[in-house]
């Protein structure tokens, strides 16, 4: 499929975006025919430009919950932009990518891209834990998501879900049942870096004890 998609390189990132969302709805609706649907509350702040950090459990966020929020800048591992053909995708559509063996020269990266795309009016999804965290597991929130807080001014909108319990990872085997995503109230620009870092983790772990139980 996405051979036949590579037309979409010549044209202007909007269509490569576009194709993005519509790939997040197609996996949306075959998901439903699996028996997994989702529910998203609180504000997405779409009409705003914000940074999204959200909980990463699952390949689910990286597809469905991108469309949904309309196609944001995501930030991900350099190394993807080296597979065939669909890493030419993540870079024609616009995104953040780390190096994570870079220490504070990939930070210093980030910083500039991030600012590059907030002058070009997008937002952007981080997940703050750097990779996807089992439901229930604990895992530490890297500084990177302060990076792109700080060097933009942009406000912060948590990001709580537990698509985990539905789409396991490294599990080929689905789970019917519902995805449930909360968008918790937004950080807003200011904040220090320890003040910042403990506000984020307290307000997407204590949601997620509940969200963990539903699901």
């Amino acid at each position: 499929m996405v051979v036949t998609l590579i037309p979409l390189l010549v044209l202007p990132s909007y269509f490569t975006r576009l194709m993005a969302g519509m790939w997040g709805y197609v996996t949306k609706s075959l998901l439903y025919i699996a028996g997994i649907s989702h529910q998203v509350s609180g504000d997405t702040h779409a009409d705003k430009q914000v940074i999204y950090a959200a909980k990463h459990q699952s390949a689910w966020e990286t597809i469905v919950l991108l469309a949904d929020l309309g196609v944001p800048v995501p930030v991900m591992k350099r190394s993807l932009l080296f597979l065939p053909l669909i890493g030419l995708f993540f870079a024609k559509g616009g995104c953040i990518a780390v190096d994570r063996d870079g220490g504070m020269k990939a930070l210093k990266v980030m910083r500039k891209s991030a600012q590059s795309f907030r002058d070009k009016g997008r937002s952007i999804l981080i997940f703050p834990q750097g990779t996807r965290v089992k439901p229930g597991d604990s895992h530490p929130y890297e500084i990177g998501v302060f990076a792109l807080y700080d060097s933009t001014g942009l406000p912060v909108v948590p990001i709580a879900l537990n698509s985990g319990h539905a789409w396991p990872k490294n599990r080929w085997r689905r789970n019917p049942g519902v995805i449930t995503v909360d968008c918790l109230e937004p950080i807003q620009p200011g904040l220090s870096r320890k003040e910042f870092m403990a506000k984020l983790e307290d307000r997407i772990e204590k949601r997620m004890v509940a969200l963990d139980k539903i699901g």
